[in-house]
């Protein structure tokens, strides 16, 4: 048998195998058992008792995380001039629409998030090749698609992001920094849960949330009880 590292020594003095933690007993552990030298994330992975290749069945919604992200979020905006000023004052980092449409065709992808407007979208149609595998794609599902685009950028550099259920029936996300403390992470995991609760199908049936865990970038994962989340 190998033998373990000083790290994993670590998370297995902290971590008891197989042993359900409470939300708060969980966000408490993610930071003691995380090693990194650099600001890692804190993921969240949730396994949902749905089917997602039914239409029926799918979850998908978006969350403002009540701490934020504690990630920088590149945000641009494309939209008609009349909103370009309120855009940029709400912090979007970059601002246009026909400059930055030419750019994306040649290539261009430096942002994180894409606001636009139902009018524009018309002129995104032929970028879904190029957005679409990157997640850029804008959305009137993900808030992205909207008439006000200033509170929609605000709301994305507060710390709103958008969640989709995978083909496995698993929902990722990631809910803060390990430099969070452990209420920072205890109240964004929270809220994402309770979102995700909110938005189970009426067609679901049996167990809804049957797993849920919470790690680092490269860390252990803690299992959370989920009826702790409740």
């Amino acid at each position: 048998m190998s033998k373990l590292t000083k790290n994993q020594k670590l998370v297995a003095d902290k971590v008891e195998a197989g042993k359900a933690y409470s939300l708060k007993e969980a966000a408490e552990l993610v930071k003691e058992i995380t090693t990194t030298k650099f600001e890692a994330s804190v993921d969240i992975d949730v396994r949902l008792g749905v089917d997602p290749r039914k239409a029926n069945q799918m979850v998908r919604g978006v969350v403002s995380l009540p701490n934020g992200t504690g990630k920088v979020t590149r945000v641009l905006a494309l939209c008609t001039p009349d909103q370009e000023a309120a855009a940029k004052e709400a912090g979007a980092d970059y601002v246009g629409l026909d400059e930055y449409i030419e750019k994306i065709k040649q290539g261009w992808t430096d942002v994180d998030v894409i606001i636009t407007m139902p009018s524009c979208m018309g002129k995104l149609g032929p970028l879904g090749r190029v957005l679409g595998p990157r997640g850029l794609m804008p959305n009137p599902k993900s808030g992205t698609v909207t008439m006000d685009v200033a509170k929609a950028v605000k709301e994305v550099k507060q710390g709103k992001i958008d969640f989709k259920v995978d083909k496995a029936g698993i929902v990722h996300a990631s809910i803060g920094k390990v430099t969070f403390t452990p209420q920072q992470i205890f109240e964004n995991a929270k809220e994402f849960l309770q979102t995700i609760i909110k938005l189970k199908p009426a067609a679901a049936k049996g167990t809804y949330m049957k797993s849920v865990f919470i790690s680092s970038t490269m860390s252990a994962g803690i299992k959370v009880d989920p009826k702790s989340v409740e």
